[in-house]
């Protein structure tokens, strides 16, 4: 059975338009795969703390810092379990999320979705497909601003997800008529990603 991690980072929650598209994707995803798993993890709704120094080793922990570790383990093993990651990414002031950046530190963890090498470093979570919409304000894409596109495609590559799709919406704040463009052009690339074939994960 497939298993499909959702994970939206919009701070409207599941009424941001990234939201609103990955949810396009998962339904034809869900009418493909009839018997896969759905995860939804809102970081609106459950934000992941970020990481503090003040940590310890097992054995050593408070019953604080132990909690702490147990919800990274969580999110650890949704992301181990996923077949398919669809992510919502919105753009606040040129870059990711605070929130996605919080939640990525928690699951980037060495002998878990990583190992070190006398090579380099190599990802664990292999195998997996990424799919991530991303929604901005302005028009940034193939240009020096678009600091996410590359940033979210390398940490996915260093956990090994190299099957990565971006969908853009852009311009949805320049005009009514820049936004309805915008998110139809998202919308056709949806639906051309939701036949059969291309969600044969």
């Amino acid at each position: 059975m497939s298993t499909l991690l959702q994970l939206n980072t919009s701070l409207f929650s599941t009424g941001g338009q990234s939201s609103r598209l990955a949810d396009e994707f998962v339904a034809g995803w869900q009418a493909n795969h009839p018997g896969g798993d759905v995860i939804v993890r809102d970081l609106a709704r459950e934000p992941v703390p970020h990481l503090s120094a003040d940590l310890a080793k097992p054995g050593e922990r408070t019953p604080e810092q132990q909690a702490a570790v147990d919800d990274s383990d969580a999110l650890i093993d949704e992301l181990q379990r996923a077949d398919v990651i669809v992510l919502g990414l919105p753009m606040y002031n040129f870059g990711v999320p605070s929130t996605l950046k919080a939640y990525f530190d928690h699951v980037a963890r060495a002998g878990a979705t990583f190992r070190y090498t006398e090579k380099g470093p190599v990802g664990l979570l292999t195998g997996k497909q990424a799919y991530v919409f991303a929604t901005r304000g302005g028009f940034y894409n193939g240009t020096d601003a678009d600091t996410q596109t590359a940033f979210v495609r390398q940490f996915l590559g260093f956990l090994g997800i190299t099957d990565v799709t971006f969908v853009y919406a852009e311009g949805l704040a320049v005009s009514e008529a820049a936004k309805q463009a915008g998110l139809a052009r998202a919308q056709n690339a949806i639906r051309s990603l939701g036949t059969p074939e291309a969600l044969a994960a």
